[in-house]
């Protein structure tokens, strides 16, 4: 069967499963939009930014648990990607992504829209491919698969020549990935989880942190169980919220800058710390040198070079999460129960003074909307059943300390990177993925904007997601630090020629609605959740309105701001 590159491609992005691209054309590529056009079951969604199809190929992927796919030209097209490739890999999220690239023969000699995308996106890859042979084709996109989805997951580049994708050869159905030099560590050291069952049974602090990696490999019902058989308290980062849930009398808070006093303060007093799943980002840890000094630290990670990288550690093991979780709780269901329980009355009531005395809060006073309470009330009319995307901001801190999210993958956000402009690509990208689900982006006014043109691409896709605006008229986070640390000398951070969201809702035909009263707010979020389509809903918010806790750079955790 003689097929040409293009239909190579299709056939082998097919057979991975997938059934939505999120893309834009031009001219490198249209070969492959034109044999696009054979395949109505393979859904393109046509972004109005690179950036946003690779934003919404990231949350596609965390949504639906697969990998993402976004298509592109080249040149700046391809370039256009990097931001949303660079995100996708600090947060290990498994996406494709296909650049196009200029004929084979005109590769370095600076042709019109040519760029070495493979050189420009080698560090924030995972692996990426210029396929110069179409005889390479089907293998490449199979092997771009299978490394974009095993082990530690992460972003896959292949670069497309044009003369490959309009050559023809007879079609041979590639065999199964063998590359000899990446074979991931999917199950543990058992010895490793004997010395971490000892661990538990000794000590008298125990602490469970999980991390965005519980998430990936979908071991949040091992961690639970853990957490449940030992009774051991559970905090988690930003990317592992929902790991763990948030209704359970055991749930600490997110931990680290802007964690609760709880969390934190267990992080400090623990005599043992089981990480799963988490590379121990600066924003979490504060200053190394004080971070968890009194713990044994425990790290469960498949990737063995995020082992001992930031913080050095007493048991560390190689793995995957949901295999080494779940052979950690056999283990420790054929101990003696009390034996696993342990007494720690002590240090549970501890930990319920912390957050007792040292709750977070606000004060919703008077006629100025608090940001927190636009979030709380959204928690408590949807039951913390829908799927949340954010900005980069106060718009995420407020987030993830007020939304409680009981299930995992119902919160997607780019932590690693912290891309202003993620929210709404990615709300357009989870809805995708999950059509039945309610989806809803939470914004600041400026990071909106970065990516506000993605509205036609929700409504001409008829994806209708929700938008929830914090408008305080300034860059909120940067404005913060202003504050705290610079005499409040705000410069640059006011933006008070914002648009006025409701008419640019209208503008692009979806429905728009504000609200500048608390009394307002229920009802705004009542109406906005319940209309048809997509919907803007502007929360005009307290201008200078502090996130706290917060741990001021360069301090230990224990060294929090307070309100």
């Amino acid at each position: 069967m003689k097929l040409t590159g293009a239909q190579i491609l299709i056939k082998m992005i097919k057979s991975q499963g997938v059934d939505t691209i999120f893309g834009y054309p031009g001219g490198a590529v249209i070969d492959i939009y034109d044999e696009l056009a054979n395949h109505p079951d393979l859904r393109h969604i046509l972004v109005r930014h690179e950036q946003g199809a690779v934003h919404s190929a990231d949350a596609y992927a965390r949504a639906k648990g697969d990998v993402g796919v976004s298509l592109v030209t080249s040149g700046p097209g391809a370039t256009n990607t990097v931001t949303g490739i660079a995100s996708a890999y600090l947060d290990s999220v498994p996406i494709v992504v296909f650049t196009g690239q200029v004929n084979s023969a005109l590769i370095g000699n600076d042709a019109f829209q040519e760029v070495d995308i493979v050189g420009i996106t080698r560090p924030c890859t995972k692996h990426n491919y210029l396929v110069k042979h179409v005889e390479d084709l089907a293998r490449t996109i199979k092997e771009a698969f299978f490394i974009a989805r095993s082990g530690r997951p992460g972003p896959v580049l292949v670069d497309l020549p044009k003369d490959v994708m309009t050559a023809t050869i007879e079609f041979e159905e590639p065999g199964e990935v063998h590359i000899k030099s990446y074979r991931p560590t999917y199950t543990p050291n058992r010895k490793q989880l004997t010395k971490v069952v000892e661990l538990i049974k000794q000590a008298k602090r125990p602490l469970i942190f999980a991390g965005g990696g519980v998430v990936l490999s979908k071991s949040s019902d091992e961690i639970t169980k853990l957490a449940k058989r030992a009774d051991i308290p559970v905090t988690a980062s930003l990317m592992g919220l929902g790991t763990f849930p948030a209704s359970d009398p055991l749930w600490l808070g997110m931990p680290g800058m802007h964690g609760t006093y709880r969390a934190n303060m267990s992080i400090d007093s623990c005599d043992l710390m089981i990480a799963a799943g988490v590379r121990f980002d600066d924003r979490v840890t504060g200053r190394i040198e004080k971070f968890a000094p009194n713990a044994r630290i425990v790290q469960i990670d498949i990737d063995p070079t995020s082992i001992h990288k930031n913080v050095s550690v007493d048991c560390p093991i190689v793995g995957d999460c949901k295999k080494s979780l779940a052979l950690l709780n056999e283990l420790l269901d054929k101990e003696d129960s009390a034996e696993v329980l342990g007494d720690k009355s002590q240090w549970l009531s501890q930990i319920s003074e912390w957050k007792s005395t040292m709750p977070l809060r606000y004060d919703q006073g008077g006629e100025i909307i608090k940001p927190q309470f636009v979030i709380e009330t959204l928690h408590e009319l949807t039951q913390g059943k829908a799927i949340i995307t954010t900005e980069v901001g106060q718009n995420q801190m407020w987030t993830a300390q007020y939304y409680g999210f009981d299930k995992p993958n119902h919160f997607i956000t780019s932590g690693g990177l912290g891309v202003m402009g993620f929210g709404l690509p990615a709300a357009i990208g989870a809805k995708a993925a999950c059509p039945d689900k309610l989806v809803i982006d939470v914004a600041g006014d400026g990071s909106i904007q970065m990516n506000i043109q993605e509205l036609s691409t929700a409504l001409e896709a008829n994806l209708p997601v929700k938008i929830v605006i914090l408008n305080n008229r300034y860059l909120g986070m940067v404005r913060q630090w202003q504050d705290l640390f610079y005499d409040k000398r705000y410069s640059s951070t006011p933006m008070e020629c914002a648009p006025d969201f409701v008419k640019l809702a209208e503008a692009y035909g979806a429905t728009g609605m504000r609200a500048s009263k608390p009394s307002e707010v229920k009802e705004t979020l009542e109406k906005g959740l319940a209309a048809e389509g997509t919907v803007i809903m502007e929360f005009v918010v307290e201008r200078e309105e502090l996130v706290y806790p917060m741990v001021p750079a360069g301090g230990g955790l224990t060294e929090m701001l307070l309100v």
